[in-house]
């Protein structure tokens, strides 16, 4: 079956709660009688059991996360370096002066991503690169420099 074969689409009228007996569903609209499911805003939040303890809450927190562990790169696009002349040598503190990184505290360093073009001749030296960086950064007749 094809979607152009499909036949009635688009023909099914939306479901109107609460219009009337003959309707199926008229006065309280399929929700019971009082209560707070009946009500308008009515409900309770996802994992909320009536005031006990929820499950989540009850079991203990097990496990390994290497988010405490994890190296935190500053990513900063080939692309963005055009902006500095031929010849010159940028590294993490050549980026932070000239405002290039959102964030004055280098982390764990500054890793170069492969978005965009080069057009200079560039030393560059960072903690990593992808292939694809180091790859247009000596295409261009720079150096990439691994710190």
């Amino acid at each position: 079956m094809k979607l152009n074969e499909m036949n009635g689409i688009g023909n099914a009228k939306p479901f109107r709660k609460g219009r009337g007996h003959s309707s199926g569903n008229g006065k309280t609209a399929g929700r019971g009688h009082k209560g707070q499911n009946s009500r308008s805003g009515g409900g309770v939040r996802l994992g909320f059991e009536g005031g006990q303890m929820p499950l989540y809450r009850r079991l203990p927190k097990r496990g390994f996360n290497n988010k405490r562990f994890a190296e935190q790169y500053i990513e900063l696009n080939v692309g963005d370096l055009n902006n500095f002349a031929d010849g010159t040598i940028v590294d993490a503190e050549l980026l932070s002066n000239t405002g290039l990184l959102s964030i004055p505290k280098v982390n764990d360093g500054v890793k170069i991503l492969g978005d965009g073009e080069l057009t200079k001749k560039l030393t560059v030296k960072a903690v990593a690169f992808t292939a694809s960086a180091k790859e247009k950064i000596e295409k261009a007749g720079g150096s990439a420099l691994e710190v």
